[in-house]
């Protein structure tokens, strides 16, 4: 029987350290038990809220339903030659500890999206990237099980609908699955490696290293976002709070001749993408602290919680953020944070 317990903190469980409360809480560490769940009249009877990592989104206010904490696991080989390795793993195994098992491995493709926080099974979910990698490139399979019915539900790559930060997990199939596990192929040889961002590049010069492999390059993304990136274990945050926009053309090349040290990437379709920490920057707010609150010294993509913020305080900074930016740049900023 699964346990549920009334009033508690979710304090140690999201990365903004954001102390809300949940009129409910559960967890489940099998399909069997989350199932098992879906019958329960709390669960029936109340909104809900399925929580992995807690690592990408923010709290603004208590939850007046149920959390259920996803505690998933296991890492299973389900098929292997000389050159590819087919893992299915659950959705509550930690990420970054996942990578460093593949790396530790020799299984490569996804050490460019070392160290970044979260679970498993929330991971496609935002389609997360870093550095020239996105995870959909891996991807099999998701498994699912359909929390109104209870159906156990298997999405193909071309079924999860994957966009930059997206998936159909956050518009058409939202809050309609549990993501149980998901099913990654991996190089175990000949390695495609992708040093193509200047950090990258930088790093593992300053590493002295010469011919990279795996481990390296996982290794350079790591002191690159340990430097840009503050611990949420000591400062509360979220990571990215915006998405990179996206612009037409046209509109980049108006702005680009009234900010000519404007930073852009043309995309395949003629898009530019333009990065958020540069248009923030600009608008003044690095390094700005509002009491217990602010935006990152280093990384102004960020906003941080110095301890005991209030979420809706934060949220509020948000939009005051993204505010600036349409005034200045006529350009739109959207939450890559879930907001609760």
């Amino acid at each position: 029987m699964v346990s549920i317990q009334e009033n508690v903190s979710l304090l140690p469980f999201n990365t903004f350290g954001i102390d809300a409360k949940a009129k409910y809480f559960a967890r489940v560490s099998s399909e069997g038990s989350f199932i098992e769940l879906t019958q329960h009249p709390v669960f029936k009877n109340n909104k809900r809220l399925l929580l992995g990592g807690g690592s990408n989104l923010l709290f603004t206010k208590d939850f007046d339903g149920l959390v259920v904490k996803i505690e998933l696991k296991g890492i299973n080989i389900v098929e292997e030659t000389d050159d590819e390795i087919t893992l299915q793993v659950g959705a509550g195994e930690n990420w970054h500890e996942f990578v460093r098992h593949c790396v530790q491995k020799g299984w490569g493709g996804i050490e460019n999206l070392s160290l970044i926080p979260g679970t498993v099974g929330a991971a496609p979910m935002q389609n997360i990237g870093a550095y020239g990698v996105e995870i959909e490139k891996f991807i099999k399979n998701i498994l699912g099980i359909e929390i109104a019915t209870g159906q156990r539900k298997s999405f193909t790559k071309s079924e999860c609908e994957f966009g930059y930060r997206e998936s159909i997990f956050k518009h058409k199939a939202k809050n309609k699955y549990l993501i149980s596990s998901v099913t990654l192929t991996l190089r175990k040889r000949n390695h495609q490696l992708n040093t193509s961002y200047g950090a990258v590049q930088d790093t593992l010069k300053e590493m002295h290293v010469d011919h990279p492999d795996i481990a390296s390059i996982s290794e350079a993304v790591m002191r690159i976002r340990r430097s840009k990136l503050p611990d949420p274990s000591v400062v509360g945050n979220a990571g990215s709070f915006f998405k990179n926009p996206t612009i037409h053309a046209d509109l980049h090349d108006f702005l680009k001749k009234q900010h000519p040290s404007m930073p852009g990437y043309t995309s395949e379709n003629g898009s530019v993408k333009i990065p958020a920490a540069w248009l923030i920057e600009q608008c003044g707010w690095k390094g700005k602290t509002f009491n217990n609150i602010g935006v990152n010294q280093h990384q102004a993509l960020v906003l941080v919680n110095y301890g005991g913020g209030d979420g809706a305080k934060i949220f509020e900074l948000a939009m005051k953020i993204k505010t600036s930016v349409k005034e200045k740049f006529n350009i739109d900023l959207q939450p890559e944070v879930n907001i609760i």
